[in-house]
């Protein structure tokens, strides 16, 4: 199985008096178009997926969007709370583990800490961030067997830059 994580693009700041519940807080309009183009870039990397799912909150929701509009007949999204804000990394392996089928692709987009800590359940077997997931960055790990802790290998890791410098041909 491959697994996309892609971390949401640049949103807007904090701000509990515009947005009283944080999972509201959209991306910025500069956020939005370079996650766009960055879309673009990833679109280009990989081959179509099987499923796309997203947190829930507004910012990743919008990043989904953007993805599964630069995507060749791309399936729709689906929203998982498990990639809500402050979710739980062996939660979110355990919802993979139980849908995946061999030789699936999919598309995880979510928010740090939760994807960075799921990068390391996954290769290191410890639901801790060996790295850091920029915003709009995307990881691939690929499971050759078992959807296991420690049963993956980080195929590549870009910026939510070198994947804009990807649609542009660079």
């Amino acid at each position: 199985m491959e697994l996309y994580l892609v971390r949401h693009g640049p949103a807007a700041e904090r701000d509990p008096h515009r947005w009283a519940n944080d999972d509201e807080r959209p991306l910025t309009a500069e956020g939005s178009r370079a996650m766009k183009q960055a879309a673009r870039g990833f679109a280009g990397l990989i081959d179509p997926p099987d499923r796309i799912l997203s947190s829930p909150a507004a910012r990743a929701r919008r990043t989904a969007e953007l993805l599964h509009d630069q995507l060749e007949d791309p399936p729709e999204i689906e929203y998982l709370e498990e990639l809500a804000p402050g979710a739980s990394a062996p939660a979110v392996l355990a919802q993979v583990h139980d849908g995946a089928r061999p030789r699936s692709r999919w598309i995880l987009v979510g928010h740090e800490p939760t994807l960075g800590e799921l990068v390391g359940l996954a290769v290191i077997g410890e639901a801790v961030s060996p790295l850091r997931l920029t915003k709009g960055g995307a990881v691939e790990l690929e499971f050759s067997r078992d959807m296991v802790p420690g049963g993956a290998r980080l195929n590549w890791l870009l910026t939510r830059k070198q994947l804009m410098a990807l649609a542009d041909g660079r």
